[in-house]
């Protein structure tokens, strides 16, 4: 049974996951990882999710203040032997839940063009394509999105 805890950047689990999906990202990103890489610092957040089977972390995801109400969605990954298990979207459901909990009215994202099954995740999810924001403004890799809550 999925069993998700809120914690912080600081759990040992989450940031464990955190670095298997930057290798993963490294991997998909090539010569452009460095770039987005410089955004995806974890030593501050304060809302994070990690997704267990049983005992073992299989999932996170993660989410920081980005505008007066809204959060952005950060550091989603699952274990490549769990993708497809519905741990992602209840991932996602938790994180969306706990941001509309502490007052919250939307949540923005960024992936990568290269992360197709990411984009189909946030489109099942109720996200929309936005222009891109803040730091990906013509980045051609990019896709942001977003979802009122």
């Amino acid at each position: 049974m999925l069993r998700l805890i809120r914690t912080t950047s600081d759990h040992p689990d989450f940031r464990a996951l955190v670095q298997l999906l930057d290798h993963d990202l490294a991997v998909r990103d090539g010569a452009d990882h460095a770039f987005y890489a410089q955004f995806n610092k974890i030593d501050a957040i304060r809302h994070a999710v990690v997704a267990y089977l049983e005992n073992e972390p299989i999932g996170c995801g993660a989410f920081k203040p980005y505008a007066e109400k809204q959060v952005e969605i950060k550091r989603m990954f699952v274990q490549p032997a769990h993708r497809g298990q519905g741990v992602a979207p209840a991932v996602l459901a938790a994180l969306e839940a706990w941001a509309d909990e502490l007052g919250y009215h939307g949540c923005v994202l960024e992936t990568g063009i290269k992360q197709p099954e990411a984009i189909r995740l946030y489109e099942k999810s109720g996200y929309q394509r936005i222009p891109n924001y803040g730091q990906y403004i013509g980045v051609e890799n990019s896709v942001c999105m977003e979802k009122a809550l």
